[in-house]
């Protein structure tokens, strides 16, 4: 019956799409003659709505017998008044056209017609998108002829002429000059996701280095000004990508690039210091240098946020560190600029920054000595155990000359304060204790008593009573004020201990060799100070100055130091090779180590990427239509969803049986297995079920239960399932951890008969965390963070 009930009527448009429409023996049903004659009227209907949802689920019919009386109130619907009509009617003509053709042969035609006077934007979008799937040459011709409008135009319909473009630019080569004089003009559109589409694919008509610079200088502007994280991370990975395909031609960029570092998000600033750095070159790492000098420069003056500041400081400094490894004519200001600024910096950054430091010492001898007077000027800044040790070995490694001996020996012994440590630490607390005596007798303080009353179990009162003294906090107090090196003992920090007394055997040892004869006395009188101080060192990590004593490895080590500056007259030659030959050549060959390593990848990228003189020269233009073009390969939207779904790593069909798992056996009356495609943290269970019964299985249903760490995103839907027929089963599954879990279910259906419920136990399916774990590197001081 008709009815005017909108909902309904939408209701109804559903069940016709899904309800079926032929017989057993392939006929279409009578019945379907009154769906004919109510689409009919809904398509003449006065109502816009009624009328435009009517034509959209025409698009869903594929049955002739249906759709050809309908094709004349359908061409009408194109000049309707209201837009709505139009833009479905665009559609309806289009899927109609697509599936039988037949029908409205004049189909393209038709909409060109429509979309040279349609005033309406998102009618003219579906015009051309139509007559991009059907016709080019008919949306080619339009475009010619609108091609100076194409600015102007609103954004809908701006995307639709880029994927237009992108479509037909290998089949119209002639046309490749309009093409990318459209694209430049859309670059500087308004909308951000015209300008991304528009620089993706002129990367793809051209690569000609104006061209690259375009699209590259569109995607800064894109991560610069964009507020969404997301859209810059993905913004900046594009970007990365077209410097890999184009290299040496958007490094000019660099400097625009350094304004995206105004984001806050510390990732953004991570991708974008990434590419800077592999986009800097000898003509501009001054200019990048000084740009991140400025950057540090704002870490430590602006203290709004501190968290945030740590981590983004320690990422500059990183960048720095690789910068001035790269090219060494600016290690000598980046020092400098470390230096001056290191006590400034919070532990971890500190951490970084001596480590680079010790590095640049090594592979540049020149710079010794100004690296040495430096710390020492700095040393009393230094509050952190970690910069301490580093500065404590660069000091005993690259302190060679008498003077500069004498002049780090003077600044340790102002670092570490009174000697004895032990006598003076006690002192010091005898002092304290006899002036609180007396501050004590003289006020006649009274503790404080509080008591109270308590039932016992016989039934009796009992008084509880407590004494409350307030604790003095002058020891803490003292121990932030002591000199550095002293308060790190206090604070249980015997591994730099260890290093402290490892840098003074190297001192005298060196002092010994470098000196003459005529300062015999003074040798010794520095080893008789380095003993004083080491073996003040285990008495102070025995005594109750400290609130964990010194371990025995920290204990064998300065007790080894002490032992040798005892037989330093008698074992010189071997002492001064384990001491100080050994150690200087073992990190020269890690800092040798790890620079052939960079220089080994750096081979490897360069080898992936080199063209032998012999290889095969690939024309686009005349490269069959069916095959493409590899130079365009990466560009494709084929190959974005491959990079989605995890296809792209190119598994070989015959690995790709090892992950199916057979979930149920032969003999059963429904057999399943399923194909297990780990994609990073997502698992996608592809079920074949097959029906091995002569009757028809109604409702069958696969129950799936995880153990462990996993979460099943959405439950597989049910089937009917012919006899001796299969059917494809999909579920996704989130993996939220790495531990090993385990996927069980069961198969549930229905026989012939109406009570006939039968299920069928699935084999366990076992995730283990080798499927989703990657190999990665890991640095020295990330593994030490």
């Amino acid at each position: 019956m008709p009815t005017r009930n909108k909902t309904l009527k939408k209701l109804l448009l559903l069940y016709w799409e899904v309800c079926p429409k032929y017989e057993a023996d392939g006929k279409l049903k009578q019945e379907t003659i009154l769906i004919c004659n109510a689409l009919l009227n809904d398509l003449q209907h006065p109502n816009e709505f009624i009328r435009g949802s009517t034509l959209r689920f025409l698009c869903k019919l594929r049955e002739a017998e249906l759709l050809e009386p309908l094709i004349g109130p359908t061409r009408e619907c194109l000049s309707h008044r209201h837009a709505y009509v139009r833009k479905n009617a665009v559609e309806a003509v289009s899927s109609i056209y697509r599936t039988l053709p037949h029908l409205i042969p004049d189909g393209p035609e038709l909409i060109s017609g429509v979309l040279q006077t349609e005033a309406d934007m998102t009618c003219r979008r579906n015009a051309l998108t139509m007559l991009t799937q059907s016709a080019p040459a008919l949306a080619v011709q339009w475009l010619k002829e609108n091609a100076q409008l194409v600015s102007g135009f609103e954004e809908l319909l701006q995307l639709a002429v880029i994927d237009l473009i992108r479509r037909t630019a290998r089949d119209f080569a002639s046309e490749k000059a309009l093409f990318i004089r459209c694209i430049f003009e859309l670059l500087n559109a308004a909308p951000s996701a015209v300008k991304y589409e528009a620089a993706t694919t002129l990367v793809t008509l051209s690569s000609n280095p104006a061209a690259v610079k375009a699209a590259a200088s569109c995607y800064i502007t894109l991560a610069t000004k964009e507020s969404d994280n997301n859209v810059r991370i993905i913004v900046l990975e594009r970007l990365d990508r077209l410097r890999m395909r184009h290299e040496g031609i958007i490094d000019d960029l660099v400097m625009d690039l350094l304004r995206v570092l105004t984001a806050p998000d510390l990732d953004v600033r991570r991708k974008v210091l990434g590419i800077v750095m592999k986009l800097t070159s000898q003509r501009n790492v001054n200019d990048v240098i000084s740009m991140l000098k400025k950057e540090l420069a704002k870490t430590v003056s602006d203290a709004s946020d501190y968290d945030k500041n740590t981590d983004y400081r320690l990422l500059v400094i990183q960048t720095i560190h690789s910068c001035a490894s790269q090219f060494p004519e600016v290690a000598a200001s980046v020092v400098e600029l470390f230096l001056d600024s290191i006590a400034d910096f919070g532990a971890s950054s500190a951490t970084d920054a001596i480590v680079f430091i010790r590095e640049v010492a090594e592979k540049f001898p020149d710079l010794r000595q100004g690296i040495v007077s430096h710390l020492v000027a700095s040393f009393m800044d230094f509050k952190a155990g970690k910069v301490m040790r580093g500065a404590l070995w660069i000091l005993g490694e690259y302190a060679e000359t008498p003077d500069e001996i004498r002049e780090v020996w003077t600044r340790l012994r102002k670092a570490i304060g009174e000697l004895p440590l032990l006598a003076a630490e006690q002192r010091e607390l005898d002092a304290a204790s006899a002036s609180a005596d007396g501050a004590e007798k003289s006020a006649e303080p009274k503790a404080a008593s509080s008591g109270s009353r308590r039932i016992l179990a016989d039934g009796t009162y009992a008084t509880e009573s407590s004494l409350t003294a307030r604790a003095t906090e002058a020891s803490s107090l003292k121990l932030d004020s002591k000199p550095p090196l002293r308060a790190v003992l206090l604070h249980s920090d015997f591994f730099t201990g260890t290093v402290l007394a490892s840098t003074l055997t190297k001192l005298v040892l060196r002092f010994a060799r470098a000196s003459s004869a005529d300062e015999e006395q003074q040798v010794n009188s520095l080893r008789a100070e380095a003993v004083l101080i080491m073996a003040g060192i285990i008495r102070i990590g025995q005594s109750s100055f400290v609130t964990t004593p010194i371990d025995e490895d920290s204990y064998d080590r300065v007790l080894a130091c002490i032992r040798a500056l005892e037989y330093m007259d008698e074992d010189s030659d071997v002492l001064t090779e384990a001491f100080i030959d050994d150690t200087q050549s073992a990190f020269a060959r890690l800092v040798k180590g790890e620079t052939k390593r960079v220089e080994e990848e750096e081979r490897k990228h360069s080898n992936d990427n080199a063209v032998q003189v012999d290889d095969v020269i690939e024309f686009r233009l005349l490269a069959a239509a069916n095959k493409g073009a590899s130079v365009s390969a990466e560009d494709t939207l084929e190959h974005d969803i491959e990079l989605a779904t995890g296809e792209a790593e190119g598994r070989a069909a015959v690995s790709k049986l090892d992950s199916v798992v057979q979930l149920t056996g032969f003999s059963d009356a429904v057999y399943a297995e399923a194909y297990v495609n780990v994609n990073q943290y997502d698992i996608l269970l592809d079920v074949m079920v097959v029906n091995q019964t002569n009757t028809t299985l109604r409702n069958l249903s696969i129950e799936f239960s995880t153990l462990g760490d996993l979460k099943l995103v959405e439950k597989p839907t049910t089937y009917n399932v012919a006899p001796f027929s299969f059917s494809s089963v999909k579920a996704s599954i989130k993996v939220s951890s790495t531990e090993t879990g385990v996927i069980f279910g069961t198969i549930v259906y229905d026989g012939p008969n109406v009570n006939d419920s039968h299920s069928i136990v699935l084999n366990d399916i076992h995730v283990d965390i080798m499927e989703y774990i990657r190999p990665a590197r890991c640095d020295s001081a990330q593994f030490h963070a």
